[in-house]
C-alpha cells in the first residue's frame, strides 16, 4: 500500500483523549505511515510530545498560534528556543496571523510571528504557518525572513500569497478543504510544483468528503490525496510517493516510513 504522511493534525486535542490509540491504529491501517502532531501552545506541545513517546509513528511541533499570541513573552521565547532543540520536535509552529477572529491584537500577532520565525531559523527547523484573512502581511513577514523554510498549512488563501510563498521556496499543505463543494482554488494548486505540495488533515477539523460532519483523523489523509491526484491528473500512487518524499525533505529523516 502506498504510504502517506499527515503533516498537520491535532491529536493532542481533547477530542482524541478517549481513543487516541484506536485513531493511531486506523491511521496505520489506512496507509498513513506518519503524522505530525501540532503544538499550538506550550500546553499542547507538551501533550504532543507525550503522544510521540507513546507512538513511534508520530512527531511533534512546538509553537504559539496567533490566537495565543497575546501570551508571547521573553519566557515563552526561551521555552520555544529550548523545545526546538528536542529531536522529537520537527518544526516550529503553528504560528502566523489570523485577522478573522482577532483573538490576539494584530500587533501582538506580528511580534510573536516574527520572533518565532527567527527561532525556527536558529534551530534549523521549518515553520508551520497559519494564515487567515492576512495574506499580504503574512507574505511580507515571510519575505523579511528569507532564512526560514515555511509550510503554508491548510492553504485556502488567495493566489497572490500562494505565488509569493512558492517564489520564496516555501511549501503548500492541502487539507480536506480541497474536497469541499465550496473549494475554488484548483487552478492555484496546479500552479504549484508537485515537489512543493504536502497533504494534511488538520484533525479533528475539516474532515474531507465523504467524512464531512465527522471528527477528522489522520486515516482520512487518503481522501485528500485522492482528490489532489484528480486535480493534478496523476495517479494516487504518484501523489503518495511525491508528498511523502517532500514531507521527509521538509521535516527530516524522522518522517521516513519504516
Amino acid at each position: 500500500m502506498p504510504t502517506l504522511v499527515d503533516t498537520h493534525c491535532h491529536l493532542a486535542d481533547p477530542a482524541f483523549e478517549a481513543d487516541v490509540g484506536e485513531v493511531v491504529s486506523r491511521m496505520a491501517a489506512a496507509g498513513v505511515a506518519r503524522a505530525v502532531v501540532i503544538g499550538e501552545s506550550p500546553e499542547a506541545s507538551e501533550r504532543a510530545l507525550a503522544l510521540v513517546d507513546r507512538f513511534g509513528s508520530l512527531s511533534a511541533t512546538a509553537g504559539v498560534h496567533p490566537h495565543e499570541a497575546h501570551r508571547w513573552s521573553p519566557e515563552l521565547a526561551a521555552w520555544l528556543a529550548t523545545t526546538l532543540e528536542d529531536p522529537r520536535v520537527v518544526a516550529a509552529g503553528e504560528m502566523g496571523l489570523d485577522y478573522h477572529y482577532d483573538h490576539s491584537p494584530r500587533d501582538r500577532q506580528r511580534v510573536a510571528f516574527e520572533a518565532q520565525l527567527e527561532l525556527a531559523r536558529r534551530a534549523g527547523k521549518p515553520a508551520v504557518i497559519h494564515a487567515r484573512e492576512a495574506d499580504d502581511d503574512v507574505a511580507t513577514v515571510l519575505e523579511n525572513h528569507p532564512g526560514v523554510v515555511a509550510v503554508m498549512h491548510s492553504f485556502s488563501s488567495g493566489p497572490e500569497l500562494l505565488e509569493r510563498a512558492v517564489r520564496l521556496g516555501h511549501y503548500v499543505s492541502l487539507s480536506g478543504m480541497i474536497t469541499f463543494k465550496s473549494w475554488r482554488l484548483d487552478s492555484a494548486i496546479r500552479a504549484v510544483p508537485l515537489e512543493r505540495l504536502l497533504v494534511e488533515t488538520d484533525a479533528p477539523y475539516l474532515a474531507p468528503v465523504p467524512h464531512r460532519g465527522k471528527r477528522n483523523e489522520p486515516a482520512f489523509t487518503r481522501a485528500t490525496a485522492e482528490r489532489l491526484a484528480g486535480v493534478l491528473g496523476r495517479s494516487f500512487e504518484e501523489i503518495a510517493e511525491a508528498t511523502t518524499a517532500t514531507a521527509v525533505r521538509v521535516f527530516g529523516a524522522r518522517l521516513q516510513s519504516d
